[in-house]
């Protein structure tokens, strides 16, 4: 099969990964992003031919394969200036004021631009840092620093404070959908030689998690797989083969989605720690987007835990914040120690039920009129209409708690808050019930 000569599938010497050789060469090309690249943005400007010799320098923050080096090279191509690209990981303060220096010169004598691309800027320690300032702040490169940690804390001041700062996030399925049936069918990807298969296309999908250059290798990855078994549709059995990956059975648009997911938040609920874990390792072994987790974690904090520990919530918060800057795979370490927390905590659905009764006395019409003395007192007139009149100010009052009616008067004795015995919220319940008595009611 001609189209592997010379490629990865036969050893070929100096062959370009799939990822590679599908980097978009123009911004039509370009997927995902929208938010960043709408009509008259900064990156789109800079990555548009009207962006010519005067360019910014640029950190792009986002998770891996979101694009970062692939701006660069645009930014590079719309202002006809050369492209360096230097890796914070191997790279010391020598390469970078050597690419500098060359790059002064080049723009002193010929006039030529040059953008200096920077992956993984965060690696590079101060003095490194340091080292981009002169280019930057004199002009003679163009920076565009990748990151996929928070620039605000591994990235200096001085560097920051002279760049446009633009946030990437993980593509979404159907850029992911997009980018590999392209490469499917581009002569500079598989040229047609394979078909794809709808479940390896799922599959592929699940496993890249927003990362286009996980896609794709898992594409080529895949096709070799066929290849060398001389079949010409590529399955998801190839992929889970090639992926070293047991490809779980978990269709997200089916009823395995929605059963894993529903025992997963009922394990949790039930305070069964290992059950929530193993159900938690099959949606991740089976490529379901982390965020959703979180969020499902988040409404399960305030539902089901709710005022028996206040502190899960704050938590879940923080573990979908955690998930949404470092992704996976790290992000399931997270994600396991959200879900045994939030297993082990006491157990209340107190607020979730008080809400509810609250809506639904409101949905059928008891609703009333504010009491006057509650009323908005901060215009003229509103003491000759009696707004505010006798309103007393609870800080005023020993213990901080006002004998007054609070509720419409069509609402008297309506009950919507009963405090459970778990967790703390047993000590809110009693401050509730003398607080309950104060008011005056039952």
């Amino acid at each position: 099969m001609s189209l592997f000569e010379g490629s990865l599938f036969d050893g070929g010497v100096g062959a370009s990964p799939l990822a590679v050789r599908m980097r978009p060469r123009t911004l039509e090309e370009f997927l995902g992003q929208s938010h960043a690249l709408t009509d008259g943005s900064p990156l789109r400007r800079l990555m548009s031919d009207a962006a010519g010799q005067s360019l910014s320098s640029v950190i792009l923050w986002g998770p891996p394969g979101t694009g970062k080096t692939t701006i660069a090279q645009l930014i590079a191509r719309a202002g006809s200036a050369k492209f360096v690209e230097l890796s914070a990981i191997n790279a010391g303060v020598k390469d970078v004021r050597d690419v500098i220096s060359t790059a002064s010169d080049n723009k002193a004598m010929y006039g030529s631009a040059t953008v200096l691309f920077v992956d993984e800027v965060h690696r590079f320690n101060k003095t490194q840092q340091d080292a981009l300032l002169p280019g930057v702040e004199n002009g003679w490169v163009t920076l565009v620093a990748a990151t996929t940690e928070n620039p605000s804390f591994s990235v200096i001041s001085p560097l920051l404070s002279r760049s446009l700062l633009v946030t990437l996030n993980s593509l979404t399925e159907d850029d992911i959908a997009t980018i590999v049936k392209r490469a499917v069918v581009d002569p500079r990807g598989l040229d047609n030689a394979f078909s794809l298969g709808a479940d390896a296309l799922d599959v592929i999908i699940r496993l890249a998690g927003g990362d286009a250059r996980r896609a794709l290798t898992l594409l080529e990855a895949s096709a070799g797989v066929a290849h060398g078994l001389q079949i010409q549709e590529v399955t998801g059995q190839h992929v889970a083969t090639a992926s070293d990956h047991n490809v779980v059975r978990y269709d997200r648009d089916g009823d395995q989605h929605y059963d894993v997911i529903s025992a997963f938040i009922k394990s949790v609920r039930g305070s069964d720690a290992d059950a929530a874990l193993h159900y938690l390792a099959r949606m991740i072994e089976a490529g379901e987007d982390p965020r959703f987790i979180a969020r499902r974690l988040m409404i399960l904090a305030s539902e089901d835990i709710g005022l028996a520990d206040n502190s899960m919530l704050p938590l879940a918060v923080a573990t979908a914040e955690t998930v949404a800057r470092i992704g996976m795979p790290e992000a399931r370490i997270a994600l396991g120690q959200a879900t045994i927390s939030l297993a082990l905590a006491p157990k209340s659905n107190s607020a979730y039920l008080a809400i509810d009764r609250a809506i639904a006395d409101v949905r059928e019409g008891r609703i009333g009129e504010v009491p006057a003395h509650l009323r908005d007192s901060h215009y003229a007139r509103a003491g000759s209409l009696g707004h505010g009149v006798n309103y007393v100010y609870p800080h005023d009052v020993e213990g901080g708690v006002a004998e007054q009616q609070y509720l419409p008067d069509a609402l008297q004795g309506r009950s919507y808050y009963s405090a459970t015995s778990h967790g703390s919220e047993a000590q809110l319940g009693t401050i509730w019930n003398k607080i309950r008595h104060i008011l005056g009611r039952k």
